[in-house]
């Protein structure tokens, strides 16, 4: 009997005691939870402000900050050896005005910059057509865009305010790994339209439509002012003459922009490697100056190179199309690799650039643990049109030697971006530029430029 009370006494307190180590255990485990997630797991560096972020966003308001910054040298050749800094506080805010007011379908954004720089931009110590930097711009804070969006079912949308073209028209996703502005807005467009076109800084007024009539097909059309900076805008600079983004420029005609894109393999159960196609046009309604003729005081057609010439030819309009392709090729478990190749073509009479390629692959995840990490490597070529050739070859024939005559721009550009944490990139980047400005010096045309090689590091921090 003693046995069996001893043994019942000892189960008794086995008992109590695994109880107890539960209890310890659950305890702990609810403390774990409760504490909050560390600096270097969560989504951005200042976290949830104490649950305020997450409240405003189920009422609808999505409030974003970041930073980033840059220095990019000039190693060899080029206009000036020399370094830069760039920097760009990006303050934007979203709603969603059905969970704010009510509002079935409709949303507003608005996006504001403050950028500042070491008062010479890397573009200016290249001598390039190509920005090798795509936050690169004039120092100040300025509106970029302010816009609202009506979705109707699904089916359509449409945006109205200050609004831009480029992360919309001629883009490629792998290509966005890159930092030369090229690979973003190219030289196509930003070295042809008037005042670059509606891109970064310089939101304009527009109208933008979005039709998905089903399966894997978009359709994508807007109209923009078709100069950001305005008719009566003389600096050189032409982001001064909207220094603040609130100019709202009415003037230079229209630019209208159309796309027909066919994305494949979207979905989370596709078989099949994701890829996206686009074939889009662009067409400006403003009158264009000739690249090569003007006309003398007797009317007569003539050189620009000529001394007589008192002012250019113009065109009425200017237009383009293009075409983008970017395709996984390969994936795994955590890596994956994409091609992009995009091109364009316009008239040679009324541009500097009159055809453009570009293309390269980007890696998802390419070293051991670093699935976040992405390696993306680009080539572009920008000809330079027969027409602003000629114009050279005319200045060499009327002055002599010596005068560079222009051929063609070509960049490459290899970029790592490593994901240090979910709200900092950390992204080291080197370029080589053949050809800057088609190989002529412009502020000097005698003189010829034989590459620019250009190595620098970003990083941005999520706030």
């Amino acid at each position: 009997m003693r046995r069996d009370r001893t043994s019942a006494k000892s189960r008794w307190w086995l008992s109590v005691t695994a109880l107890a180590g539960l209890a310890a255990a659950s305890g702990a485990q609810a403390e774990q939870k409760a504490q909050p997630p560390s600096i270097w797991d969560q989504d951005t560096l200042t976290g949830d402000w104490g649950g305020t972020r997450t409240a405003l966003k189920n009422k609808g308001i999505d409030i974003d900050l970041d930073y980033t910054n840059e220095v990019f040298g000039v190693v060899s050749g080029g206009l000036q050896q020399r370094a830069s800094y760039e920097g760009q506080w990006r303050f934007a805010v979203n709603t969603d005005l059905e969970k704010l007011i009510g509002w079935t379908g409709g949303k507003t954004h608005v996006t504001i910059f403050q950028i500042h720089n070491s008062g010479r931009d890397v573009i200016d110590n290249a001598g390039s057509i190509s920005d090798p930097s795509n936050i690169d711009a004039w120092s100040t804070t300025r509106l970029y865009t302010a816009w609202f969006e009506q979705d109707f079912g699904g089916l359509l949308s449409v945006r109205l305010g200050q609004i831009v073209g480029d992360g919309a028209f001629f883009t490629s996703d792998t290509a966005g790994g890159l930092i030369n502005g090229t690979f973003g807005w190219n030289s196509l467009l930003g070295a042809n339209l008037l005042s670059g076109g509606p891109t970064y800084p310089l939101g304009t007024p527009g109208v933008r439509v979005q039709a998905n009539p089903g399966g894997d097909v978009t359709l994508l059309a807007a109209v923009f002012s078709g100069d950001p900076a305005g008719d009566n805008c003389n600096d050189t600079n032409r982001q001064k003459c909207d220094r603040y983004g609130t100019k709202f420029s009415f003037d230079g005609g229209v630019l209208t922009m159309a796309e027909v894109q066919y994305a494949v393999n979207q979905g989370k159960q596709a078989v099949g490697l994701p890829g996206a196609y686009k074939l889009g046009g662009w067409y400006a309604s403003a009158d264009y100056r000739d690249r090569h003729y003007g006309l003398n005081a007797a009317g007569a057609q003539v050189s620009l190179a000529d001394p007589t010439a008192t002012f250019a030819l113009t065109h009425q309009g200017n237009g383009g199309v293009y075409a983008v392709a970017d395709q996984m090729v390969w994936r795994a478990t955590a890596s994956s690799v994409n091609l992009f190749a995009r091109g364009g073509v316009v008239p040679s009479d009324r541009n500097l650039v009159s055809y453009y390629v570009d293309g390269g692959f980007g890696i998802k995840g390419p070293l051991p643990g670093r699935a976040d990490d992405t390696l993306t490597f680009g080539a572009a070529y920008a000809k330079i049109s027969p027409a602003a050739v000629a114009l050279d070859r005319d200045f060499l024939a009327f002055n002599g030697p010596p005068y560079a005559i222009r051929d063609a721009e070509t960049v490459f550009e290899v970029s790592y971006a490593a994901q240090i944490a979910p709200w900092w990139v950390v992204q080291p980047d080197l370029q080589y530029i053949w050809h800057p400005c088609g190989g002529q010096n412009l502020s000097d045309p005698t003189l010829t430029l034989d590459h620019a090689f250009i190595a620098g590091i970003r990083s941005t921090i999520k706030f």
